[in-house]
């Protein structure tokens, strides 16, 4: 990563410099504005650190060259004068943040990451709305269904303001897609969305992945880190499985959202985050938290715009296109663009009741669809439930002794599987429904 670096004063571009080096950051220097226009109308840097009063041109001046020349290089100021019309200015004309002299070398290169971070998470964003863009359905949710349709409208309404959400739904509905949406269809669609599964990080490291830490914080910080608050700044921050969420880090949770502000672990400066928030449970979050497991006050708070998505089973009419959607995306994925789904076995898809939802009829499919014949026909003895596996025959069964064979065919099964998915151990796993670790003992005992 190139950083163009503008200050007059050569001790202090000298000190900022090394430190950014140390970084593995190349610094392309100017010792005042005329060179550091130079260098912007020349381009080639990610990021630029500019000084506000230099002689040649200001700060500003440069700011405003860049970013009409190079918008995707976020630009941070230093200056002396750290009024309040300062920062006004500077955020006004595109800045992503300015420090005050002196610099504390430690915090600009949190300001670097950070923004560096920003830039590259907006850049997936927007790859993200141009594909969203190209589909008139929102966002892409599939489905005609009145709850369906109602959960669309109220999630439409909600993404043009900066309102917290609260997405209810079981597991597999498809909550993160309907937060996606929301982000992508708001104030806040050119800025990072970042997404957080709080039943799957250990309680004892939600509070650093969440806040992130300074360094030396504990044993093996060995440099400070940002967390998901700050690189969602400016963006959307969507807590999944908020329910699951430690009664200790829900009280945090509450101050943040009181106070914009938090504490990174082993921190005693306040760092100052700007971030809508949306949160998805399965769990009744009313009666948990009527029940004491969880805080009534930040539910209250969450809780301000809450979205019930319905389960598969309350849109089944819903299955043919969800269907045809996944076999369209699974067709890309595999190189199989001709898959379809037999008539008797969509008929059997509809009349099941999915307890999964969306996610199960999703991975059905996925395996279906890689033991699919050269014809790329989806038939129902491959959609149900230990539907054969199209492969070579397995091991001889071992005279006298089944469940020596049952082993061996387990093994033989899970590695012709593996090879269909083309390596892939994780997407097997999920197939055969096994954690990924239990696939891999299987997968060594032979």
């Amino acid at each position: 990563m190139k950083i163009l670096l503008a200050e007059d004063r050569a001790s202090l571009r000298a000190a900022l410099a090394e430190s950014l080096e140390r970084e593995g950051y190349e610094v392309l220097q100017a010792a005042e504005g005329v060179e550091a226009m130079t260098r912007v109308e020349a381009g080639g840097y990610d990021l630029c650190v500019f000084d506000l009063k230099m002689p040649g041109h200001s700060g500003l001046e440069l700011l405003q060259a860049s970013r009409e020349r190079w918008p995707s290089a976020p630009v941070l100021l230093l200056t002396a004068y750290g009024s309040v019309e300062t920062a006004v200015a500077a955020m006004k004309g595109g800045a992503f943040d300015f420090l005050t002299k002196p610099v504390e070398a430690d915090h600009l290169l949190l300001l670097v990451r950070r923004a560096l971070e920003a830039d590259r998470l907006a850049r997936v964003e927007a790859v993200l709305r141009d594909d969203l863009a190209r589909h008139p359905a929102f966002a892409g949710i599939v489905g005609e269904s009145p709850a369906l349709r109602r959960a669309q409208a109220e999630a439409e309404r909600v993404a043009s303001t900066d309102a917290t959400v609260l997405l209810l739904g079981e597991t597999g509905v498809g909550k993160e897609l309907f937060a996606r949406a929301i982000h992508a269809f708001g104030p806040r669609a050119r800025q990072p969305f970042v997404a957080v599964n709080c039943a799957a990080i250990p309680a004892g490291l939600l509070e650093n992945e969440l806040f992130g830490h300074e360094k030396g914080a504990y044993t093996g910080a060995h440099e400070a880190r940002m967390g998901r608050f700050e690189l969602a700044h400016r963006g959307t921050l969507f807590l999944d499985e908020v329910g699951e969420m430690h009664p200790d880090l829900q009280a945090k949770l509450l101050r943040v959202l009181e106070e914009r502000a938090f504490l990174r672990v082993g921190g005693l400066k306040p760092v100052a985050v700007d971030v809508r928030l949306v949160c998805a449970t399965n769990r009744d979050l009313e009666a948990a938290a009527a029940g004491g497991q969880f805080r009534r006050d930040l539910y209250y708070r969450i809780s301000a715009f809450p979205i019930a998505i319905p389960p598969l089973r309350e849109r089944t009419r819903d299955i043919p296109a969800l269907a045809e959607a996944i076999l369209a995306r699974l067709g890309r994925e595999l190189g199989r663009p001709r898959l379809s789904l037999d008539p008797e076995a969509l008929e059997w898809a509809c009349r099941q009741s999915w307890p999964g939802n969306i996610r199960e009829l999703m991975n059905r499919l996925e395996r279906a669809a890689i033991l699919a014949g050269p014809d790329g026909r989806l038939t129902l003895d491959l959609l149900q439930p230990g539907g054969p596996v199209a492969a070579p025959a397995g091991p001889a069964f071992p005279g006298g002794d089944p469940e020596a064979w049952l082993a061996e065919e387990s093994r033989w099964r899970a590695r012709e599987l593996v090879r269909l998915c083309g390596g892939d151990q994780k997407r097997a796993a999920r197939m055969l429904g096994l954690a990924h670790p239990a696939l891999q003992r299987l997968l060594e005992k032979g």
